[in-house]
């Protein structure tokens, strides 16, 4: 059989040449990490965004399984948080979740992510264009993450808005991450100024938290008794 399609009309007298693999193309992945503690509007807000500003084919949602910059601090364990994520993202055909945080040991650091992440697709012939996606707030600490460099190497950043945080200028790229600013790209919202740690204390404190989060999402929350203990609410998340 051979692959050959047989089509009407007079046989063909030239000689028959296989064809040609196709290549496969790449595919424009965002990688939207975080504690998800809980997962809220503006997280799916983001996401939305970023798919349709970067022409994206997906957003990755990967939960931290030990948050390096929140040692020391109590956070929902890792199997809630991923949870939460399912059921907030279970009506979107192009979002998806990842374990690849949760079932790592050691601290969940952003670089070794997109390195296992690149690597694991390249290694299933699947080329991937990666974009990490960030706050303005986190941005700015990125100079002081993990092995920031080889996160640029890895994925160009996208950065989104957050009250009270600027979107970096080319003289901030120049001064604390030099030879990486074509890597960075500022997203046009979107302007939404929730926190996690804002949801938790509303919970503690019995309030609403109805268009905070998906329906699913607070109804887990209330089944699994989560946030019921104030919470320390120092940072954002």
């Amino acid at each position: 059989m051979g692959g050959t399609v047989t089509r009407g009309g007079p046989a063909p007298t030239r000689t028959s040449r296989a064809a040609k693999p196709t290549s496969t193309p790449t595919a424009r992945i965002g990688m939207l990490g975080g504690t998800f503690d809980p997962i809220h509007a503006g997280h799916l807000g983001l996401a939305r965004v970023a798919l349709d500003q970067l022409g994206l084919d997906r957003i990755l949602f990967v939960p931290a399984g030990q948050p390096p910059h929140k040692r020391g601090r109590r956070i929902t364990g890792a199997e809630d948080r991923r949870a939460m994520v399912e059921l907030a993202i279970a009506d979107e055909p192009r979002f998806e979740v990842t374990r690849i945080e949760i079932d790592r040991p050691g601290p969940s650091y952003t670089a070794d992510t997109a390195e296992a992440l690149v690597a694991g697709r390249e290694s299933d012939d699947e080329p991937i264009e990666l974009t990490v996606i960030l706050s303005a707030e986190s941005f700015a600490d990125l100079p002081s993450w993990h092995d920031p460099a080889r996160l640029l190497r890895l994925a160009r950043i996208a950065v989104a808005p957050r009250p009270g945080h600027p979107a970096p200028t080319p003289e901030w790229l120049a001064q604390r991450l030099p030879g990486f600013a074509d890597r960075v790209v500022v997203l046009e919202g979107p302007h939404l100024d929730m926190s996690a740690s804002d949801i938790r204390a509303r919970v503690a404190a019995g309030r609403s938290i109805e268009h905070l989060v998906p329906s699913p999402v607070a109804a887990y929350i209330e089944a699994h008794h989560l946030y019921r203990e104030p919470l320390p609410r120092k940072g954002q998340s």
